[in-house]
């Protein structure tokens, strides 16, 4: 096995131990979504690049699936709408294209998370600060120190590794479990 292959295996499994201390954040963070969906309010999420991959995937499988048949659950990743985002893009600055879709579509009660490796995304900051001047519930799924988004989310997840690939590894693993507990406390497991 490679030098390559091997130090990102040992990585990996090294930082997955140490998610067992994320617990009560990641059960508070169903939680929340679940109150919101349950309430017939939605699920936004949004982040950059790999980020913004996670959280389609995430929507994905709120809106179609996880496990089990049952009814869909209404999420909507921010980054899906090209037209959209080159539209506020262009004429607001690369920072709003995701503030003026939670401003647009967003509501007291929903629920947004935003996607952050670093925790210093500025359009993702400034979709932070949309959601709570909305009165929106805010989780953030981030990594190093937290950064910036740490002390504007209501509830960060803060995946202590400073590479972007364990960050992500982990931040789909925890996606895959929010809907889990989400099915389970919506008695749709």
């Amino acid at each position: 096995m490679s030098d390559i292959i091997r130090g990102g295996l040992q990585e990996h499994l090294t930082l997955f131990q140490s998610l067992s201390s994320l617990v009560p954040e990641i059960e508070r963070a169903a939680s929340l979504i679940a109150d919101a969906l349950g309430d017939g309010r939605k699920l936004m999420l949004c982040g950059n690049g790999g980020s913004a991959a996670d959280g389609q995937h995430i929507a994905a499988e709120m809106t179609g699936r996880f496990v089990k048949d049952r009814r869909p659950l209404a999420a909507i990743a921010l980054s899906t709408d090209t037209s959209a985002l080159t539209c506020i893009a262009n004429d607001y600055g690369f920072d709003e294209v995701f503030s003026r879709q939670v401003l647009a579509l967003g509501a007291r009660g929903d629920c947004l998370v935003g996607i952050s490796t670093s925790g210093n995304s500025r359009n993702v900051i400034r979709a932070v600060e949309a959601a709570r001047s909305a009165r929106m519930a805010v989780i953030g799924l981030l990594g190093r120190d937290g950064g910036a988004l740490r002390s504007l989310c209501d509830l960060p997840i803060v995946i202590p590794s400073q590479t972007t690939a364990r960050i992500q590894e982990a931040h789909i693993f925890i996606g895959h479990t929010l809907c889990a507990l989400v099915e389970e406390a919506l008695g749709l497991a």
